[in-house]
């Protein structure tokens, strides 16, 4: 049975949620599963997350389009709101700021359609996810971003596992610092699988299904 525990707040009012054990992603086994789940979908949560997020990008990068992975379209509206509300600067004409999901091809790369394109080419971009733990998704955002002409403002999540993708800072409320015995491994170098312990769940950027 998985078993979800808040950490202590430190940041702002929302708790951060986790589970200890052995769960596989696309990319990795890891030892907690971060449960973002209410910082998408609970306006309130999502209202808070906003707040800390956007604290990191006040008045100092300009941002056209929040381009939101990971389901976090709710999240990404409320930054949105936070940003246009302290005066954020952007290039646009509309001075206002675009919120745009990915699309994927049948090779899982980014792609936006030429209705999307114009609120990509030209315009600085934020990347925001729930999580970062092994830059693999963020990577192939901004390899994305770049082909279809746009420039990357920065990179933000509510939990990251690494510092920096590329070369470019990743911003978060939550770190590997509030959570210092997070490990994540490939799959054929797991320590958990080569002991003969059984996976907990399988989880994804949707949640988790416990095995």
């Amino acid at each position: 049975m998985i078993e979800i525990k808040h950490l202590p707040v430190k940041k702002g009012k929302v708790p951060l949620r986790v589970a200890h054990g052995h769960f596989a992603t696309n990319h990795s086994h890891i030892n907690y599963y971060i449960d973002i789940t209410y910082h998408k979908t609970r306006l309130s949560e999502a209202k808070d997350s906003a707040y800390e997020l956007v604290s990191h990008y006040k008045n100092d990068t300009p941002i056209d389009t929040i381009l939101c992975l990971d389901g976090t379209a709710v999240l990404g509206t409320c930054v949105a709101e936070e940003l246009t509300k302290s005066g954020f600067r952007t290039i646009n004409q509309h001075q206002t700021i675009y919120v745009v999901e990915p699309e994927y091809n049948a090779n899982s790369q980014i792609i936006f359609r030429d209705n999307i394109k114009p609120m990509i080419q030209d315009k600085h971009v934020l990347i925001l996810m729930a999580s970062v733990t092994t830059g693999y998704t963020a990577k192939k955002a901004i390899e994305a971003i770049g082909y279809y002409g746009g420039m990357v403002a920065g990179v933000a999540a509510i939990y990251r596992a690494v510092d920096e993708i590329g070369g470019m800072p990743v911003q978060s409320i939550y770190s590997i610092s509030d959570l210092p015995d997070y490990e994540s491994y490939d799959y054929r170098e797991c320590p958990y699988c080569k002991r003969g312990r059984k996976l907990d769940a399988l989880v994804n950027s949707f949640g988790f299904s416990a095995l």
